[in-house]
């Protein structure tokens, strides 16, 4: 019988707080800078971006700080099922995401953009800044920390769970946009979905 020889994959080790720091605030300035395309675009997206996006179009409020409003209710219930450092880190990326979209247009003015650029690379950046704060022990509130909750207790995959509610979101905005707007949000949102479903897999790479 041939002698069984250790394993040689690497124990996983946890993040530091540093690392967890650094990550969540660049997750959250790729979610900010998405926001801003897409606001650009007159376009909306899934979860709880799509859902500020809808808003602002409405009360003309900017949707970096609507993002955090709808979100408040969001927290305690992330802390009380992922615990209390993922509630908090919850919270810290969305202060975050409020104040880098507060301060971007001091720094940065859009003077034109192509609205299919908008959709599949805003959507993009929301979707790899989302899996940033994911990896990090964190969520971005509302539909993404439900879609988290499940995959961890369930093993549904995030990214399935989030288009599903994407879809109701997207059908929301229908009074709001035209239909050519309406398509190309439909196709935000498949972009920030498609980076977590390949990249935040069940099994694979959940964070440490």
């Amino acid at each position: 019988m041939p002698p069984v020889l250790p394993s040689q994959t690497p124990s996983a080790r946890p993040h530091s707080l540093a690392e967890d720091g650094y990550a969540i605030a660049i997750g959250c300035a790729f979610i900010a800078m998405g926001l801003a395309l897409l606001k650009q675009a007159n376009l909306v997206t899934g979860g709880m971006a799509g859902i500020a996006l809808l808003i602002s179009y409405i009360i003309h409020w900017p949707p970096a700080a609507l993002f955090l409003l709808i979100n408040l209710p969001f927290f305690l219930f992330a802390g009380r099922a992922m615990g209390p450092a993922f509630g908090l880190k919850t919270l810290f990326a969305n202060v975050a995401i409020m104040a880098v979209g507060l301060a971007m247009p001091a720094a940065l003015q859009i003077a034109r953009i192509s609205p299919l650029f908008a959709a599949l690379f805003g959507g993009s950046v929301i979707g790899f800044g989302i899996l940033a704060i994911a990896r990090h022990g964190a969520g971005v509130g509302g539909v993404g920390v439900v879609a988290l909750i499940l995959q961890k207790q369930r093993g549904w995959n995030a990214g399935r769970t989030q288009m599903a509610c994407d879809i109701l979101i997207l059908l929301a905005s229908l009074p709001v946009l035209s239909f050519e707007r309406f398509g190309l949000s439909i196709l935000s949102a498949a972009a920030i979905n498609a980076v977590l479903i390949v990249n935040h897999r069940p099994g694979r790479y959940i964070g440490h």
